[in-house]
């Protein structure tokens, strides 16, 4: 079976209205995690995933498992380990609440 991979000219971020919990987790993200995944989850560094627009119930559990050492990582073990459940929501929401727009090539 032959994969097909098809070129993405540009990728355009926007960030749709956010509620207070999402804004709580904006101004957390610009603590946080700005250095590896961007304010804007465009990650940073070559090692970190982008975050915009991934599903906030996935970001969620991925906190929560580098939080209780189900999942490790040198950066992201510590970062989490200090995060109570409703910054893990308010993160999330951020994260999922921007949205990414891929422009096919003509």
């Amino acid at each position: 079976m032959r994969s097909l991979v098809v070129p993405v000219l540009m990728v355009l971020v926007s960030v749709t209205p956010a509620s207070a919990d999402s804004e709580a987790g904006k101004k957390m993200a610009k603590q946080k995690c700005q250095v590896c995944h961007g304010i804007d989850g465009i990650a940073k560094i070559p090692i970190a995933p982008h975050l915009a627009g991934e599903s906030q119930i996935y970001l969620e559990t991925q906190l929560k498992a580098f939080r209780s050492g189900k999942r490790e990582h040198e950066m992201m073990t510590v970062v989490a380990k200090g995060l109570k459940d409703g910054e893990i929501t308010s993160l999330s929401q951020w994260y999922s609440s921007i949205k990414i727009t891929a422009t096919m090539p003509e």
